[in-house]
């Protein structure tokens, strides 16, 4: 039976990466998040790079943002930033794309951004996060694409902070008919509820990033 079959509780937090990326987020208030990640089974947390280094326990896995939210960073700072934070203690990346490079076709550049960041960090996971919300279904496709040349280990939908919107499930569906089984997919920006995380893992999402940990699975079977 696979997770998007009947999600239990465990299920669905052994994919959350439990989120605080607030900007006025402060030092308490992320040790706060790493207790709660421990106390619900979350895979990970995700926090900005200002926080780390982390105390946490060695089955806690640390993400940590780069270029966010904005993408719009030179690649070099983007894959400086990245290099820097996994040296803190990030075991993962989710990084920003630069969104004027679809927008304008110029796919080439958003592969060698990533690219960039991919070879700073060559044994940390990284996450390309594409603000699929602004993009069109072609342009969702070559973004996934190029992220997948250079070397992604995810595809992300969302930072949550863009006023287009978060996650949907066509975006989901879409990006893992494109990527296939060849990397992650992580839902990501909205998603608040047990049901909107189980259409998210339906869809095809093997990880999602959500704040509302607590809810989303209080709504969820043992």
């Amino acid at each position: 039976m696979s997770l998007a079959d009947h999600p239990t509780k465990k299920d669905v937090a052994g994919i959350i990466d439990h989120t605080l990326l607030k900007p006025e987020a402060t030092h308490d208030q992320v040790t706060a998040l790493v207790a709660e990640a421990v106390e619900m089974g979350t895979y990970s947390v995700c926090v900005s790079p200002s926080q780390l280094p982390l105390d946490h326990p060695d089955t806690l896995k640390i993400a940590a943002v780069c270029g966010f939210p904005s993408g719009a960073h030179a690649a070099r700072i983007k894959a400086e930033e990245a290099r820097i934070t996994v040296m803190n203690g990030a075991d993962e990346i989710d990084m920003v794309i630069n969104l004027a490079f679809p927008l304008t076709g110029r796919y080439d550049l958003t592969e060698a951004e990533i690219r960039q960041v991919r070879e700073a960090i060559p044994h940390a996971v990284l996450k390309v996060i594409i603000e699929s919300a602004v993009l069109t279904d072609d342009q969702i496709v070559e973004v996934c694409r190029a992220a997948e040349r250079a070397g992604a280990d995810f595809v992300k939908t969302s930072t949550g902070f863009h006023p287009a919107g978060g996650a949907s499930v066509h975006a989901v569906e879409l990006m893992r008919e494109t990527v296939g089984d060849r990397l992650g997919v992580k839902a990501s920006g909205g998603i608040r509820d047990a049901d909107t995380a189980v259409a998210m893992v339906r869809a095809g999402a093997n990880r999602l990033g959500v704040s509302s940990s607590r809810a989303i699975l209080a709504g969820l079977p043992d």
